[in-house]
């Protein structure tokens, strides 16, 4: 079953360009382990200084999919690139960088 992800970030103000540069080119190896991390139709939209990011997540084992992009050293090397762009939002949860969203409607 597809799972339907929307997380928020926020991005800071004066790393706007660098951020919009910076995915014009997203790596070739960071897109190969979204997809074998069973990641597609990401996407990230900006409103204002907030970044939202949606996904559908094909898996049946998020954590453990997570957990195996975070240990890849490509996707490793985009975050130190793209962290500095961003700082979670206020009502994140201690050490949590992309905030999860409820999700109240979808159409089928």
């Amino acid at each position: 079953m597809t799972r339907r992800i929307v997380q928020l970030i926020r991005l800071r103000p004066e790393k706007a360009n660098e951020y919009r540069t910076l995915h014009r080119a997203v790596p070739q190896p960071v897109l190969a382990r979204l997809r074998a991390c069973h990641i597609a139709n990401y996407s990230i939209h900006l409103r204002g200084d907030l970044l939202i990011g949606c996904f559908d997540y094909l898996g049946d084992d998020f954590e453990a999919d997570m957990a195996r992009m975070a240990a890849d050293e490509a996707t490793q090397a985009w975050w130190y690139l793209t962290a500095p762009c961003q700082e979670p939002v206020a009502d994140a949860a201690p050490g949590q960088w992309w905030a999860p969203t409820e999700q109240v409607f979808r159409m089928e």
